[in-house]
């Protein structure tokens, strides 16, 4: 009897695994996968949960991989659900729960497809399913915690698919060769206390680094590129927790956040950053530091097999031909992507982490045919 992927998901979303909880749901699969012939292995790291599933020989000649997570983001105003978050209630032809779009339905149809795959068609090699329980948290010891292990362990993927929602508004138009990096920095800027009747025997540093973060804001990164759309960065605060209206503070903070294309690097936009704080400190007397933390370099998986067979799967089981886009956030394929040519594939995605967290189960459906062609084409 085939594996009902809707199931499955909504198994998956009765399991508060709110970050770093697993709450169950990865049990749940290892019961299932290890049912179907799948060697399973918890590799957990710190109180993360991880898990790996390989069906077939390591070593294997021709090795897919699947990737996902089933940890989620936090339920928000619980009042404002219309049903339990983690019920999974069934209405109207919608899933409803907190990772019913991101990413509970995809791991449920790539398990599924993976399950039923080879019950009934066993490849001539091996497929893995590297699955964690941080994706949604700082991501420290999630994938990477599973590819330290393989590394360690022999075990290798030739190629990976992300099972991420990644069409914004149609099952089947996009796919993910790539995503922009992504660096926080947050900037200190000092001066030197004193009354606002006398600023000039202060040093505001407000007024450095409001000039800063006006210079940084107003310079264009780039153009875009072959991939990629332009860079772009956001001041997402200013702080200086002053209370009193007659004194210039000693102290100012900003954050900013750079979501950046293959023109640049971590290292490049931190230096850009310390030169531009430089020559504001030559104008104003304003000291910066400026303390950053890269999420994940810009990355490309250049158009080719990998990208070709996900697209000729998707437009057989949609209709539609998916575009091959690097938009979009951060995912764990920037880590993947050390490992093995890795693309992105799954359902629409504009629902996810929202309030009343629902999911088409048509789609589901869909996406698990999709993941079973991927698998037959690869090894056929």
């Amino acid at each position: 009897m085939p594996t009902d992927p809707i199931a499955l998901t909504a198994d998956l979303i009765r399991c508060p695994s709110v970050t770093p909880e697993d709450g169950g749901a990865l049990d749940l699969l290892a019961g299932k996968l290890s049912a179907a012939g799948f060697t399973c292995q918890r590799v957990d790291r710190n109180g993360t949960p991880n898990l790996f599933a390989r069906w077939g020989d390591k070593g294997a000649a021709k090795t897919f991989g699947f990737n996902g997570h089933t940890d989620v983001v936090p339920v928000g105003d619980r009042a404002a659900w219309t049903t339990d978050p983690f019920g999974a209630e069934t209405r109207d032809g919608w899933l409803y729960g907190r990772g019913a779009t991101d990413m509970k339905s995809g791991v449920a149809a790539f398990a599924a497809a993976a399950i039923d795959f080879v019950t009934d068609t066993p490849p001539d090699g091996a497929v893995i399913l590297a699955i964690t329980g941080d994706e949604e948290g700082d991501a420290t010891d999630g994938t990477t915690a599973l590819l330290d292990w393989m590394a360690k362990e022999g075990e290798q993927m030739d190629v990976c698919l992300v099972g991420e929602p990644t069409c914004p508004n149609e099952m089947g138009e996009m796919i993910k060769i790539g995503r922009r990096g992504s660096m926080t920095a947050r900037i200190t800027a000092t001066g030197k206390q004193g009354h606002s009747a006398y600023p000039h025997l202060a040093v505001n540093p407000l007024t450095g680094l409001v000039r800063l973060l006006d210079r940084l804001a107003s310079y264009p990164l780039d153009d875009g590129t072959d991939h990629f759309d332009p860079s772009t960065l956001a001041i997402v605060t200013i702080d200086t927790g002053n209370p009193a209206s007659n004194v210039i503070p000693a102290e100012a903070q900003a954050t900013l956040n750079i979501r950046f294309n293959d023109e640049h690097t971590g290292a490049s936009l931190t230096e850009w950053l310390e030169e531009e704080a430089e020559a504001v400190t030559d104008e104003s007397e304003v000291a910066f530091r400026i303390d950053v933390r890269i999420s994940g370099e810009a990355f490309l998986t250049p158009p080719g097999p990998l990208s070709d067979l996900v697209a000729r799967s998707v437009e057989a089981e949609t209709g539609r031909q998916p575009v091959l886009s690097t938009t979009g956030g951060t995912s764990d394929a920037r880590f993947v992507k050390d490992h093995c040519p890795v693309v992105e594939f799954g359902l629409v995605g504009h629902r996810m982490h929202a309030v009343d967290e629902r999911v088409c189960t048509d789609q589901i459906d869909r996406l698990k045919a999709v993941y079973l062609r991927i698998l037959r084409d690869y090894f056929s």
